[in-house]
C-alpha cells in the first residue's frame, strides 16, 4: 500500500481529543470520563478526532484555536450527560506521576534533563520528553505547567543555534545526538504541529520542520557503500551505510509531516521500504515468498533479529502503509512468539515501537501486547514517577530516556498523538 492510501487510511482513525480529569491534590491524575461505566470514547472521540485532524492540515493559528476549543466543549457536555461519573485507573495514575517527574526536571534552558546527564544529547531528550507529556492530552495551548513546559521545549527545539550549527536544518548536530537527535526531533515537532501554538512559534516550528525534512531526503540520496544499505539512513547526514534503528526514527518523522501537510515523496518511502525488507532476517524465494511464517527485522541486512529491532521494524513497515505485508505479519508472529522481557536489551526503546505495533495489529495480539507492557511498567515505575533502565545501554541513557519511552509506551491506549492513529 503506498503512503498516499496510508494516508487515507489514517485520517479515517479513531481521532483523539482531550479527555481529562485533573486532580490537583494528587500529581494530576489523568482522568477517563465514562458514560455508563465505559469510556467516553465513541461519539465525542470520533467528532473530536476528526477535529484535531482538520487542525493538523490547518495552518490558521485561529481555526486551531476555535476547533480545540470547539472539541472541548463537546468533550464537557459528552461528560455532564452521562452523569460527570469520571475515574482513573492505574495506568492513568501512572502517566500522571511519569508527566510529574518529566515536568520537574525541565531546566532554565527548556531542556529535559536529569542531573545525571545534564546536557548530554539534550535535544534527543527534550523532543522524547516534548511528545511523552502531550501523548497524555496536554497541549502547548494550555495555561498550565504542563503546557507551558512544552511551548518552552517547542521553543528549544525550533529556534536555531546561536552558533549556527544547524542551518542547513541538521538538528541533532546542536548536541551530538547526529541523526539519532535529528530523526527524534523532527517527528517531535510535527507531531506538535495543530496542537494550538502561537502564530510565531507555529511559523517557526513550520519553518524548522521543512528543513529538518529536506535534510532527511537528501540524506537518504547520498550514494552507500553496499546496495545492501540503500534507501536507509545512519549516524551522520553523509554516512554511506544505514542501519534499522536510525532508519525507523528517520520513516516515522516522514509519516508524521506527511500528516501535518508536508510533501513526502512516495519514492522516498518506497526506497526505506526496500531497505526494512532487506533487513528482514528471512530471504523470499524466487516467487517472493518466505518458507517460514516467523521473522523479523534486524539491526542491518544479514544480522539476527532481536526483541528492538523486530518491533521497530514492524512499526515502520505499519506507518509506511504496509499493514499486512508478509514482513509485518513475520514480525508480529515473531514478537508473539518472544515474550518481551524487562532482562530484553533495549527494553524501553523496543517497546515504545512494540506497543504501537501490535496495537496496530489488534485483536489478541493488541491485547496481550497491551498487558504485558502495563504489567512490566508498572511494576517498575519508581517512587518519582521514573523509570530507569535494567540493562547499561538504557541506564547509562538516564531517567528522562527511560521515562519518555515508558510513557510513550502506555499512553498508546489514548491514541491522542497523530502518529498513534490508524
Amino acid at each position: 500500500m503506498s503512503l498516499a492510501k496510508s494516508e487515507e487510511r489514517n485520517s479515517k482513525g479513531e481521532g483523539s481529543s482531550k479527555i481529562e480529569s485533573r486532580n490537583r491534590n494528587r500529581s494530576q491524575t489523568v482522568g477517563r470520563c465514562l458514560f455508563d461505566g465505559q469510556p467516553a470514547t465513541g461519539f465525542a472521540f470520533r467528532v473530536s478526532g476528526f477535529l484535531r485532524a482538520s487542525a493538523i492540515r490547518n495552518s490558521s493559528f485561529k481555526a486551531r484555536a476555535g476547533l480545540t476549543l470547539f472539541s472541548r466543549l463537546l468533550v464537557l457536555i459528552t461528560w455532564l450527560w452521562g452523569g460527570g461519573f469520571c475515574r482513573a485507573d492505574r495506568v492513568d495514575d501512572a502517566a500522571a506521576r511519569a508527566v510529574g517527574y518529566l515536568v520537574a526536571q525541565q531546566d532554565r534552558t527548556g531542556a529535559f534533563t536529569d542531573k545525571e546527564h545534564s546536557g548530554v544529547n539534550e535535544v534527543a531528550m527534550t523532543a522524547l520528553g516534548m511528545m511523552a507529556i502531550a501523548s497524555v492530552g496536554h497541549q502547548p495551548i494550555d495555561r498550565t505547567r504542563e503546557g507551558e513546559a512544552l511551548r518552552r521545549a517547542i521553543d528549544l527545539l525550533a529556534k536555531p543555534d546561536a552558533l549556527g550549527r544547524d542551518r542547513d536544518g541538521y538538528l541533532g548536530v546542536r548536541d551530538g545526538s547526529r541523526m539519532y537527535g535529528h530523526g527524534i526531533a523532527t517527528l517531535a515537532l510535527t507531531e506538535m504541529l495543530g496542537m494550538g501554538m502561537d502564530k510565531q512559534q507555529d511559523r517557526m516550528v513550520r519553518e524548522r520542520c521543512q528543513k529538518a525534512i529536506e535534510l532527511i531526503l537528501r540524506s537518504q540520496r547520498v550514494k552507500k557503500f553496499d546496495k545492501k544499505f540503500e534507501g536507509g539512513w545512519r549516524y551522520s547526514p553523509d554516512s554511506g551505510d544505514a542501519d534499522l534503528s536510525i532508519t525507523v526514527w528517520q520513516v516515522m518523522a516522514l509519516r508524521s509531516a506527511k500528516n501535518a501537510g508536508f510533501t513526502v515523496p512516495k519514492e522516498a518511502i518506497d526506497f526505506a521500504v526496500a531497505y526494512l525488507k532487506r533487513s528482514y532476517d528471512q530471504k523470499p524465494d524466487k516467487f517472493g515468498r518466505y518458507t517460514r511464517p516467523v521473522g523479523a527485522c534486524a539491526y542491518q541486512p544479514g544480522a539476527p533479529a532481536k526483541y528492538a529491532t523486530a518491533a521497530a521494524g514492524l512499526l515502520a513497515l505499519q506507518v509506511c502503509g504496509h499493514y499486512e505485508a508478509p514482513e509485518t505479519a513475520g514480525s508480529t508472529a515473531w514478537l508473539h512468539e518472544h515474550p518481551v522481557s524487562l532482562d530484553d536489551k533495549w527494553f524501553f526503546y523496543g517497546t515504545y515501537y512494540y506497543s504501537q505495533g501490535m496495537q496496530k495489529r489488534g485483536g489478541e495480539f493488541a491485547a496481550r501486547a497491551k498487558q504485558r507492557t502495563e504489567q512490566l511498567l508498572l511494576a517498575n515505575q519508581q517512587d518519582d514517577g521514573s523509570w530507569i533502565g535494567h540493562d547499561t545501554q538504557e541506564y547509562s541513557a538516564g531517567r528522562i530516556y527511560c521515562t519518555a519511552l515508558g510513557l510513550l509506551s502506555l499512553s498508546v491506549k489514548y491514541h491522542f498523538l497523530p502518529i498513534y492513529q490508524h
